[in-house]
């Protein structure tokens, strides 16, 4: 017997309940604090190895309480009915990466407290470097997301509108590692997510994905609670301006990696004063020995220890911020970063920026592998070279102001590649897909010493080029602050200090007559300790699942056995009603039923329901749709006693009661075998619709582990357990068949 459940039902009971009256606000004198949340949403809230729920957000949200002496309660929700959760009272407020925009009437809002941006990723060899490439393919966002909200809301731009009409398909998937899964798969050919979990998602998933430069649109994150219920929301925010006045919001932002993203500000400045407190430096954070990432997680380099110095004298705070190179005078246009100081070329810039005096020569070469065979540029006709996009190696080759020589170089190659970072591009020398880098000499040096000696460096220079910080156009007064503090640190011998210990004492040019983030790359574990690690993970869970189908069969197989007496009552009422709670149940889905079961009581009745009322709306909605199948089932072996046996029974003066617990039960039980088998395995797999209602069981478990940990393992894992338990339920069932088989 089969029975349909569709998550549309979920939806359709949102709609249907939310137009009932009796929605109260929460209580904001309450000791608990229920934040709800989706437990697959990286970095702002999932679960770890450990089985924890962390995430920027709950982390804020625990830093909260503590101050508050309030308990924190995390409530993982299933994302489409977070307004029943909210306007029910299950939650108190919705902290994750909830996005303002577009929501700004539907509840009360903190303030905005991370600029947040819509992206693109997609595969890395998939050819696609722009929007208008995604013309003809498939794109996937989430479910009730801002990335949907950016094509088809109300709001949504008619660029965004055209380019959504452009499209394939636009398919919505219920969380980013499925929408991941379907990218690798080649199911989907991009998807559209909020920049902040696309950069965790690409850093835990290597180099197989790429981000496009371009952004849908941007938006803001704030805390969401039940419309009026400013009270609440003004205690939490309250303590947030308290967490980041005294550096604890910035602390907790830098731990989850999201300084560059935080907005929050603290109201009405006390002062008037204009004087800057901060100075954001923009920096491709793949480029050594100007700046990267160290192995304790820093970010570092010789321009990045130029201005933690420039920073430390005039009393700023230094704001490191990688960005994407290709995005970078958009990062300095709309001020997320006041300059560009990295390693940057003024050569064929001078008119795009307002630029600090040189303090860097550099110069363009070649390097390749040892064994080679390549020794001068010449040799490089018929090879494939390799170049930075948007680099000087670039436009020695291919700029407008490119020499002569270097264009006809550049033709006699065999290909002119680009790469997004050095690192690749070291990857594909070292692998034989291209025969040369070329490069700033400063980088070349710093990788070939780290690299080992499977490299050189050809003797002659493509180009020489001087290196600048480039501050927006016009902002003399920004450029002439930082350069005078750079001359003072020239003059007291600061900064040749630090050249000399980042080994660029040859390079520098400083001189008074002048007048990416890298992806975080995760330690790989052994398969076999991931495996065993996924499985500790999923065993919290098993246990939710053997609940839900062991009580599930408790009270559902007496209760169905009830429901089937009042079926084939002679009382008709009793008959028609017990007809009709059957044809209710079968014919909605079980994810509906789950909803109403649980959110009845409050928008029905305008009851309160206890925290632990989750878990008895899971049982009871299970054994109240179990116990309407199992009804018909018995109906089914009840009727297929022959009436000749009843009649034997009354001339043998049996009761009613005796004939059927001793003759008709019996056979009843015998025939109805099979197809109880058939409802008993349903159950098993039935157990991760608890879900419907936040209700964390094995399959949720897995999903969240799988988001957490960015693999599929999870899942296959999940999977194994659903068929070894149906596989013991199908013997022992099998077994009990046997034993009642009594005619052979």
């Amino acid at each position: 017997m089969t029975k349909e459940r569709l998550a549309a039902g979920m939806l359709a009971a949102a709609a249907a309940l939310m137009l009932l009256p009796g929605a109260l606000p929460v209580s904001a004198e309450t000791q608990t604090f229920t934040v709800g949340f989706d437990a697959e949403f990286p970095p702002y809230g999932y679960k770890t190895e450990d089985g924890e729920y962390v995430g920027f957000d709950l982390s804020l949200a625990e830093e909260v309480c503590k101050r508050r002496g309030w308990e924190l309660k995390k409530q993982p929700i299933d994302w489409d009915s977070k307004d029943m959760e909210l306007s029910t009272g299950a939650i108190d407020c919705i902290w994750n990466g909830f996005t303002i925009n577009g929501r700004e009437n539907d509840y009360t809002w903190s303030v905005p407290y991370v600029d947040n941006s819509q992206v693109v990723v997609v595969r890395a060899d998939s050819g696609i470097s722009a929007l208008s490439d995604l013309s003809g393919k498939i794109v996937a966002v989430q479910a009730d997301s801002s990335a949907l909200a950016a094509f088809t809301g109300e709001d949504a731009e008619q660029e965004n509108i055209d380019l959504a009409a452009s499209f394939k398909d636009l398919q919505q998937v219920g969380d980013y590692n499925s929408a991941f899964l379907n990218l690798q798969s080649g199911a989907v050919d991009a998807i559209c997510m909020d920049i902040g979990v696309a950069n965790y998602e690409i850093a835990s998933r290597g180099d197989t994905f790429h981000m496009l430069s371009e952004h849908v649109s941007s938006e803001e994150y704030g805390i969401g609670f039940l419309k009026g219920n400013t009270e609440l929301r003004d205690q939490v925010q309250e303590t947030l301006y308290e967490m980041l006045s005294d550096g604890t919001f910035g602390k907790i932002a830098k731990d989850w990696e999201l300084e560059d993203s935080v907005c929050l500000k603290a109201p009405a400045a006390e002062n008037g004063s204009d004087d800057r407190k901060t100075f954001t430096v923009g920096f491709d954070a793949e480029f050594p020995p100007y700046g990267y990432k160290n192995e304790a997680g820093e970010y570092v380099g010789f321009d990045l220890s130029l201005a933690e110095e420039v920073c430390k004298r005039r009393g700023w705070e230094l704001k490191k911020q990688p960005i994407d190179w290709n995005s970078k005078d958009m990062e300095l246009s709309t001020g997320a970063i006041d300059c560009i100081w990295n390693g940057f070329t003024i050569n064929g810039r001078e008119d795009d920026y307002t630029w600090s005096v040189p303090y860097v020569d550099n110069s363009q070469v070649v390097v390749v592998m040892a064994d080679s065979g390549i020794s001068a540029l010449s040799d490089l006709a018929d090879r494939i070279v390799v170049v930075q996009a948007d680099s000087s190696a670039l436009a020695a080759f291919t700029g407008e102001d490119a020499e002569q020589k270097n264009v006809v170089l550049a033709d006699s190659f065999k290909d002119l590649q680009q790469v997004g970072d050095y690192n690749t591009a070291f990857l594909n020398l070292q692998s034989g897909a291209v025969d040369a880098i070329c490069m700033d000499i400063g980088v070349a040096k710093y990788e070939m010493e780290a690299r080992g000696g499977d490299f050189v460096m050809l003797s002659e220079r493509v180009s020489s080029e001087a290196y600048g910080i480039g501050f927006l156009k016009g902002n003399t007064e920004l450029r002439d602050q930082v350069q005078g503090t750079l001359l003072s640190m020239l003059d007291d011998g600061t900064f040749g200090k630090i050249a000399e210990e980042w080994g660029l004492s040859e390079s520098v040019c400083l001189s008074h007559d002048s007048s990416t983030k890298d992806a975080v790359v995760r330690e790989k574990t052994p398969f076999g300790e991931k495996l065993l690690s996924i499985c500790k993970q999923l065993l919290k869970g098993v246990g939710a699942s053997l609940a839900i189908f062991f009580l599930t069969l408790l009270f559902a197989l007496p209760l169905g056995l009830l429901v089937a007496f009042g079926r084939m009552s002679k009382f008709k009422p009793l008959s028609w009603l017990v007809k009709l709670y059957i044809s209710i149940v079968r014919g909605t889905p079980l994810m509906l039923q789950l909803l109403v079961v649980f959110f009845g009581p409050h928008f029905i009745f305008g009851l309160s329901t206890p925290p632990g009322y989750r878990f008895y709306a899971v049982i009871i909605g299970f054994s109240l749709n179990y116990a309407a199948y199992f009804a018909e089932i018995y109906r089914a072996g009840i009727q297929a006693v022959p009436v000749g046996q009843h009649e034997a029974c009354e001339i043998l003066g049996y009761t009613k009661a005796q004939t059927f617990c001793r003759i008709v039960f019996p056979q009843m039980v015998k025939n109805i075998i099979p197809p109880v088998t058939n409802e008993v395995i349903t159950l098993v797999k039935d157990t991760s619709l608890a879900f419907a209602i936040s209700y964390t069981e094995m399959f949720t478990l897995a999903k969240q582990v799988a988001a957490a940990e960015t693999t599929i393992l999870p899942l296959f894992v999940a999977g194994l357990f659903y068929y070894v338990f149906n596989f013991v339920v199908a013997f022992v069932m099998e077994r009990i068949e046997k034993k009642m088989n009594y005619f052979r």
